[in-house]
């Protein structure tokens, strides 16, 4: 019996010693790689900062895309979805993983004194010359894309199974992930068993990322009201219908919705981003156009927003006599919809976990909710539900984090013409993080 404890005493203590060591030389092993893989990453970002494209535009960046996987031996789809571009590697048999990076630009003239700015202008709809710029990151998540894929080809040994890389284009204006399912993203290539995603983070530190289960980014819609009335002589106002004065109470009338009409508990935003009516001082227009974004997380609050506009307009038209031929029109667009994206609970918490083996606990954060809108629901929400998560990635300098901290001034956000990232440490932890969280993925299913 004595003999046998001990035994049993030195195989527990062999274990608790070989476990941790074996998972450490893992960790050095994904990050060791990745160090040694930063100096063409870092040029392959510089480049792709310096020639941005702005959403439906983006050529020469899909075929630079499509090139880094082809040389790493994916078999590789260009032109899917407009300029989406899947790369696949079969590596066995195993569950499929898919990894996703959006690619388009902003038109957005680059103020970070950088000395790699991006330098690339374009002619806008009323024929100005704007700046592109990737405000965004999108320059860091297909960098990080890039970079991940290398890894997994380094430690092809460690896992089996499918890994589908998706560059998708046209993320700014909702249309990129609508146009690459309705191609047949799913059925033309493997149907993934996960999905992940990563997006650069301006208000959280190069070197740490943090993840929302449950809800992280949200619905958004876009929505036009054309007020009509009955234009006039600005000295006679009562022998008009005065649409800017009816546009002035909806803008006021409409904080009620989410104030008296949507549940305290349902976060939910309405915003009039634009107004405009008139010509000149002393005339009464016949119209006047407002611009809204709807903004909420639960798909039936979306509906109970736009139901509520729909009829708060028209009441307050009513109201001022407005008749029915010159009733406000509500117009809804459907095809820049964004829905809400929610992480998977489970999937979000063993990504979580993932990276807290490769960065430590102290580097992964849990982020709340946000307004903003993503495209990357979409891949959660087609008939085959499959399960998503998409994670911040800190990319502000450390140090001007700490100096924003300490000092109460604001940093430069997202869509920014400031907006700069601290590339190299941002790149380096979004490769590790996302390349530790599909390795684990294959090797869990």
């Amino acid at each position: 019996m004595k003999t046998r404890f001990k035994t049993s005493i030195a195989l527990g203590l062999l274990c608790a010693l070989t476990a941790p060591l074996s998972a450490i030389a893992a960790v050095t092993s994904i990050e060791s790689s990745v160090d040694r893989s930063m100096p063409k990453l870092e040029k392959l970002y510089l480049h792709l900062h310096q020639n941005p494209e702005l959403s439906y535009q983006e050529k020469a960046t899909s075929a630079r895309m499509a090139k880094e996987l082809a040389a790493l031996g994916f078999n590789v789809t260009e032109q899917f979805g407009g300029y989406g571009v899947v790369g696949i590697f079969k590596n066995g048999d195993g569950p499929t993983v898919m990894i996703r990076a959006d690619t388009d630009g902003l038109p957005i003239t680059e103020e970070t004194g950088k000395p790699y700015a991006s330098k690339i202008t374009t002619t806008d709809a009323s024929n100005s010359t704007v700046g592109i710029m990737h405000g965004c990151g999108h320059d860091i998540h297909m960098t990080s894309l890039i970079g991940t894929a290398q890894q997994m080809i380094n430690h092809k040994a460690d896992w089996k199974g499918t890994l589908m890389m998706v560059a998708q284009p046209a993320e700014e204006v909702g249309g990129g992930a609508k146009a690459m399912l309705k191609q047949g993203l799913f059925s033309q290539f493997s149907t993934p068993d996960y999905v992940l995603g990563l997006h650069v983070s301006a208000g959280l530190p190069a070197g740490k990322v943090a993840i929302a289960p449950g809800y992280a980014l949200a619905n958004v819609d876009s929505v036009d009201i054309t007020v009509k009335g009955k234009g006039g002589h600005g000295a006679y106002p009562h022998s008009t219908k005065d649409p800017v004065v009816l546009a002035s109470r909806m803008v006021l009338a409409l904080q009620t919705i989410s104030s008296r009409e949507i549940s305290p508990l349902e976060p939910n935003v309405m915003t009039v981003g634009s107004i405009h009516g008139g010509s000149k001082h002393n005339i009464i227009s016949d119209e006047v156009k407002l611009q809204l974004t709807l903004r909420s997380y639960n798909p039936d609050v979306r509906l109970q927003q736009i139901d509520a506009l729909k009829r708060l307009t028209r009441g307050i038209a009513i109201s001022a006599g407005v008749p029915d031929e010159l009733m406000p029109v509500v117009y809804v667009h459907e095809e820049e919809r964004i829905p809400s994206t929610y992480n998977d609970p489970a999937l979000a918490m063993k990504v979580k976990g993932s990276i807290e083996k490769e960065l430590s606990a102290d580097n992964v954060l849990k982020s709340e909710p946000v307004m903003a809108g993503e495209d990357f629901g979409l891949y959660g929400l087609t008939a085959e539900k499959r399960p998503i998560t998409i994670f911040w990635l800190g990319a502000v300098e450390p140090n001007a984090y700490q100096v924003s901290l300490d000092t109460g001034n604001s940093l430069p956000s997202l869509h920014s013409s400031k907006f700069a990232p601290d590339y190299p440490l941002t790149i380096k932890t979004g490769v590790r993080a996302l390349s530790a969280s599909a390795m684990d993925l294959f090797n869990r299913h």
